[in-house]
């Protein structure tokens, strides 16, 4: 069993990063990194993207932290999420969520509430702290 979690290079993913490094230690499991690229991205974007997951595996394996980290073309971030957690029998999936304004809290994003709904386990959701 695996803590599931979305990352962007974006404080809502570095967050996310952050509290499933925290559940994993507290669940002693590992983690499985989840980043999904559109098909038609552009190289140079993906080259950036690349990088960055670079960095996320270094920095957790410098922590100790037993992970994986996937970069799926599927381009559907709800799905590659909800499709991983289903093949690892995740314990947890953990995402971010952008900060909102009063009226927009009333609306969830529509890959947020798709792994909220869908998801074959219970799902974290985290923003990131206040600058």
């Amino acid at each position: 069993m695996s803590i599931v979690v979305g990352y962007l290079a974006t404080p809502e993913g570095r967050a996310a990063l952050d509290a499933a490094v925290g559940e994993a230690r507290r669940r002693s499991t590992n983690v499985v990194v989840v980043v999904s690229a559109r098909p038609d991205e552009p190289t140079d974007q993906r080259a950036v993207v690349e990088s960055a997951l670079s960095q996320v595996d270094a920095d957790l394996s410098g922590a100790g932290i037993s992970h994986e980290v996937r970069l799926l073309d599927g381009g559907d971030v709800a799905d590659d999420l909800i499709a991983t957690a289903e093949e690892v029998d995740a314990q947890l999936v953990v995402i971010g969520l952008r900060r909102r304004s009063p009226v927009g809290k009333l609306i969830l994003g529509a890959n947020a509430q798709r792994v909220l709904f869908d998801a074959p386990c219970p799902v974290l959701t985290v923003k990131p702290t206040s600058a």
